[in-house]
């Protein structure tokens, strides 16, 4: 191994291996970043060099000469005013999944959490930090949410999981068919009187999407209808607990509840524990996103889940994808059975 004039180790360049292999640093370059005008010969040469030699190609620095990164950002909404652990363990579960789609395709994620505006920062790709711009997170934050729609304005390779808004590119759950398998599983338990909890005029999307699902799946099994309960409360959990609290003061008659989320149907079962209702003996609960704490849940919460794998490589390949390749995305979805049904 070659040493510096301070008997340092040297790092080997592209023109020791061009040395080595007998030709030139250009042809070096050529052959070990795939170029065709290199005869499969040459190639096997310059190879064989680098290896004897250590030589390792910087791949980054090859991208950036190339306009390319390796890398994908990824931006994680959350609600103003609460820091990182305050978010949605939905929208960890999002994360997970797109940074091993991300490494699957062979980038690297860069993660940014973000919920004041001073935060503010989605030009990764203007500035050559990123390829790609993912962006997930809560609706709840409207401020963030037109940042990054104007964001949107200049750039087609973002993609967002969460957004408000339909005039940009879009992943989603296909929250109408959860909506009706939810119902169906409730049907098939015996219940007459299905009720649904969640917002349908907030600014969650999909949350009237489920309930568009609710009210097809009641409908087909002739069952009454009802208007989507709506709860106050400072998080999901707490809405949920008021909506029981509501449903019974009111002598609302339900023997199945539908929640547009599973933080809501989490509270709910605390509440309806702490009433001495009976689930599911009493009432059927299902939720929706497929939180893992649902398993530990008393009793264990039946969910829709969407297929996670499926959600972080559409992102992905959404926000990389070239122009006019962006048709609109739906993860399919499926019930995860636990206990909180008959």
């Amino acid at each position: 191994m070659p040493h510096d004039d301070k008997g340092r180790v040297r790092r080997m360049t592209s023109i020791d291996v061009a040395e080595r292999a007998g030709v030139s640093q250009s042809t070096v370059s050529r052959a070990l970043s795939g170029s065709e005008t290199i005869t499969e010969a040459t190639r096997r040469r310059v190879e064989e060099a680098a290896r004897e030699l250590g030589y390792f190609v910087n791949a980054r620095a090859a991208g950036l000469r190339k306009g390319e990164t390796g890398t994908i950002a990824i931006v994680i909404i959350g609600r103003e005013g609460q820091g990182a652990a305050a978010i949605n363990p939905f929208y960890y579960s999002m994360l997970g999944s797109t940074c091993a789609a991300a490494a699957e395709r062979g980038y690297e994620a860069l993660v940014s959490f973000q919920a004041q505006p001073d935060d503010f920062f989605g030009h990764y790709v203007a500035r050559r930090q990123a390829d790609g711009v993912v962006v997930i997170g809560t609706a709840t934050n409207s401020a963030a949410w037109d940042y990054f729609r104007e964001c949107a304005k200049e750039t087609d390779a973002i993609a967002f999981w969460g957004s408000p808004f339909d005039d940009a590119v879009w992943v989603r759950s296909d929250n109408r068919e959860g909506g009706r398998i939810a119902v169906q599983r409730l049907v098939d338990s015996g219940a007459r009187n299905i009720v649904f909890v969640g917002d349908t005029n907030s600014s969650q999307r999909q949350f009237r999407e489920r309930y568009e699902g609710y009210a097809e799946a009641v409908e087909a099994a002739g069952l009454p209808v009802s208007e989507p309960v709506v709860s106050e409360g400072e998080d999901r959990v707490s809405q949920g607990r008021s909506a029981i609290a509501a449903l019974v003061d009111a002598g609302t008659k339900f023997d199945a509840l539908f929640f547009a989320c599973d933080a809501m149907a989490l509270g709910a079962l605390e509440e309806l524990s702490a009433r001495g209702i009976s689930v599911p003996g009493d009432v059927g609960v299902v939720g929706f996103d497929g939180l893992g704490s649902g398993e530990f849940s008393s009793p264990p919460l039946t969910t829709v889940e969407p297929d996670f794998a499926a959600a972080g490589k559409l992102l992905v390949d959404t926000a990389l994808a070239g122009e006019g390749e962006k048709p609109e995305r739906r993860v399919p979805v499926h019930l995860v059975e636990r206990s909180s049904v008959r």
